[in-house]
């Protein structure tokens, strides 16, 4: 799953510590010889270092604990009992994860009526920063990519369309603790959700198998960070993907979806595969309608699922040209709003409802699709 992430104090972080340890490798011959002046203002920066160094989450990042939530705690021991993990550990890790205001803000729906807009979701991804940042990505990593779309069948542009959509390229992971999100949304998903208890049953779940995997592998629960939906890594995967199809594929013995781009490529092409990716099929195809015959309401009643016969999708008005027209596969009138004006539309195949199993929605899908495209176009342009 995919959801948009903000982010900025694990730079400061970072940029923290080597401050911190450089003051403290000066040696006392130094120390001697500087003027007290001089002194005096190393042992001030070094104060403020370890104050910023130590300083706790931002406000939009604490919250009420879970330690007296009861609800939270029965959860704790079921956990437990059904994953054979110790009680003790289970119920202090969630006891010390903290509802997040900020998290149920930003899972809040979008409010009825609301028009979405292609071009301005678009612009949002496909822009010059995204794409320079693709084009170093592929150049750094272009065997992997290879030997991901070798192995899978899943093609290197699609591979880096996900990894540059969810974290432009690892340069934004999350800075959200996963245990605190994960936790928020099982326990207090925002009620005016649509389908709140189903997401509510499903982050219960994902939550149930951070601790199940942090746990086996003797990791602290407290210290991953993501989005606010608990996604981790540059392909942002929940923790149940992780286990299903997180890979190893740089072979190092172990799998590091936040350092490795390598295990990140071969994981995104082994999810995608897994969902039924075919090896060279478009994902979609151009249409346009024949305005006398087009039954709108027919094509569009599938969504995005892929239901017609190409026949049957142009004899119901919606025309296809050259060999889309003879497509072997089912396909799906993709409709993207552009808020107050006319909708586009494309022919959508078994491998565009494929990407939308990352995230289940279209626009995500071409936004994928047209970067994934315009960084493969730019590595192409490069000398």
């Amino acid at each position: 799953m995919s959801y948009p992430v903000v982010f900025g104090l694990l730079l400061a972080a970072a940029l923290a510590l080597p401050l911190h340890a450089s003051a403290g490798t000066h040696s006392q011959t130094r120390k001697k010889a500087a003027p007290a002046a001089a002194q005096k203002a190393k042992k001030s920066a070094i104060k403020k270092t370890s104050v910023r160094k130590v300083r706790s989450a931002p406000a939009s990042r604490q919250g009420l604990p879970y330690a007296d939530h009861p609800e939270a705690m029965r959860f704790a021991d079921e956990v437990a009992e059904r994953r054979g993990l110790d009680p003790a550990w289970t119920r202090r890790a969630i006891g010390q994860a903290q509802q997040l205001p900020l998290v149920q803000r930003l899972m809040q729906p979008a409010q009825p009526g609301t028009r979405k807009n292609w071009a301005i979701y678009r612009s949002r991804f496909i822009d010059n920063f995204r794409i320079n940042a693709g084009l170093r990505f592929w150049q750094e990593n272009e065997s992997w990519l290879a030997k991901a779309e070798r192995e899978h069948g899943v093609p290197a542009e699609i591979i880096a369309g996900i990894i540059g959509v969810e974290t432009i390229y690892g340069r934004q992971m999350g800075d959200f603790r996963v245990i605190d999100a994960l936790s928020t949304l099982a326990f207090n998903h925002p009620e005016n959700h649509p389908r709140a208890a189903e997401r509510a049953a499903y982050f219960r779940g994902e939550l149930e198998q951070f601790l199940s995997t942090q746990h086996r592998r003797s990791l602290d629960p407290l210290e991953p960070l993501g989005s606010f939906a608990g996604a981790t890594g540059m392909p942002q995967f929940m923790p149940s993907s992780w286990v299903k199809w997180a890979v190893d594929f740089d072979g190092d013995g172990r799998i590091d979806l936040r350092n490795s781009a390598a295990d990140a490529i071969g994981s995104v092409a082994n999810y995608l595969k897994g969902y039924g990716w075919q090896t060279g099929m478009p994902t979609h195809y151009p249409v346009r309608f024949d305005a006398e015959t087009v039954d709108m309401d027919t094509l569009l009643a599938p969504d995005i699922l892929p239901t017609f016969s190409a026949a049957s999708f142009q004899a119901k008005g919606a025309l296809l040209d050259g060999a889309a027209a003879g497509h072997a596969g089912p396909l799906a009138l993709v409709e993207l709003e552009n808020g107050d004006g006319p909708s586009s539309y494309v022919a959508g195949t078994e491998n565009f409802y494929v990407v939308t199993r990352y995230n289940h929605s279209s626009y995500y899908a071409m936004a994928v699709i047209e970067l994934g495209r315009a960084v493969r176009e730019a590595v192409e342009r490069q000398p």
